[in-house]
């Protein structure tokens, strides 16, 4: 990042204001600092803490994300790498995917590994990963839970774990397609999801994991999964 070509900067030359934004550029200018809100299908908009992402590991990511991390760990949607940072300065083998360019420097500026990838397509060491973390969200990617955590199935050792951050008012939305307000501009629509401590076990078991544990800290909620 250098002072003549800011994400901001490179987001507007490539999206003139006659046209919606692509995702990735949204997410950029939202790691870019941008303020940034979601719009759900009828209208209403939530605000999408972005500060949340950018600081240091706070001490529910700790406890619910870090300290469970014993060994390689696969962090998908790392967003600026605040988990997969963290755990890099503990000696932890992990590597950071995401699809916006901005979060890959970012993740990368604190020290650890991270790769341009979306989840579902090829990504190194597939089957051998001991932990992969669902953070932040995260289990909304692509908007069909149980396509994920198929995926994510399969990027798991046969005795490893994932980790996943619920919904803590326990709503779940299967596959509803959303936008970004991004200072002011709206994103082209993706596939999103939430999904609630209730609805996790269904979902788990579709996909060939189970649930080992739900655990709360701070008002936070995730799931430890294994492969059955």
């Amino acid at each position: 990042m250098t002072p003549t070509a800011t994400p901001r900067d490179r987001v507007r030359r490539a999206a003139p204001a006659d046209r919606l934004l692509s995702v990735p550029e949204a997410m950029d200018a939202v790691f870019g600092g941008e303020a940034c809100r979601m719009v759900r299908p009828d209208g209403r908009e939530t605000t999408v803490d972005t500060a949340l992402w950018s600081g240091r590991p706070s001490p529910s990511d700790e406890r619910l994300f870090l300290d469970p991390c014993e060994g390689p760990t696969i962090d998908v949607g790392c967003g600026p790498g605040r988990l997969a940072g963290g755990l890099t300065d503990r000696g932890v083998v992990t590597l950071g995917t995401d699809i916006s360019r901005t979060a890959v420097e970012q993740t990368r500026a604190r020290g650890a590994a991270a790769l341009r990838r979306d989840v579902f397509g090829a990504l190194p060491a597939a089957g051998r990963w001991r932990h992969v973390l669902l953070a932040d969200g995260n289990i909304g990617i692509g908007g069909s839970p149980v396509r994920l955590l198929r995926r994510v199935r399969e990027l798991l050792r046969p005795t490893g774990t994932a980790l996943v951050e619920l919904s803590p008012s326990d709503t779940s939305r299967v596959h509803e397609d959303v936008r970004l307000r991004v200072s002011g501009r709206l994103s082209q629509p993706f596939a999103w999801a939430t999904v609630g401590s209730s609805r996790i076990p269904g979902l788990a078991t579709a996909a060939g994991l189970r649930v080992v544990s739900v655990d709360e800290v701070d008002g936070r909620a995730t799931a430890t999964l294994s492969p059955v």
